[in-house]
């Protein structure tokens, strides 16, 4: 059932490399694991855009595509997955991230530096700036903790995808089998 799901919603692999904007690079859009929903593509896949979602600004589809192409995962599930940020998560994240790296520094939690950020909807350009200000004020516990965190969502992205696609399979076959028998 995911599979059909999935296949049903995703772009056909020639019609994507057809498009005007992608046809210059068409070439290396040829290998079967980037379009196949395998169980050796979409993990990988899987964690590539959970570790790329963490990536700032609008850059993260370009990192995952990136990582996708020359590691031969699915581009369009890597590309999906980084869609787990969006301007209601990062800052939670980003702040998440920043306790994860306190605690791998050994810093104490409680001593915060930089005042909490504050978006401001009348000022939209301003706050923009205001939260690159507030990120880059964070410092090194902001850089180990985005690093630390996008390495264990990517690990616990691979490794769920993955016994996930194996129950999956298993209870697939276990159905067919009991089909068998009647």
């Amino acid at each position: 059932m995911p599979r059909k799901f999935l296949r049903k919603y995703l772009p056909d692999a020639r019609t994507v490399r057809e498009h005007r904007l992608v046809a210059p690079f068409s070439a290396w859009l040829h290998h079967p694991n980037l379009w196949h929903l395998n169980r050796r593509s979409v993990p990988g896949a899987v964690a590539i855009g959970l570790a790329c979602g963490l990536i700032p600004g609008p850059l993260q589809m370009l990192g995952a595509l990136a990582l996708a192409i020359p590691l031969k995962k699915n581009l369009p599930v890597a590309l999906l997955t980084t869609l787990y940020t969006n301007p209601f998560t990062i800052v939670p994240l980003y702040l998440l991230a920043y306790g994860y790296g306190q605690l791998l520094l050994g810093a104490s939690p409680g001593n915060a530096p930089v005042e909490p950020f504050l978006w401001d909807w009348s000022d939209f350009g301003g706050s923009l700036r205001g939260l690159w200000a507030w990120v880059f004020a964070l410092g090194r516990p902001l850089d180990v903790g985005l690093v630390a965190l996008a390495s264990t969502l990517a690990a616990v992205g691979y490794f769920s995808t993955e016994l996930g696609w194996r129950a999956y399979v298993v209870t697939a076959w276990r159905a067919r089998a009991r089909r068998q028998r009647r």
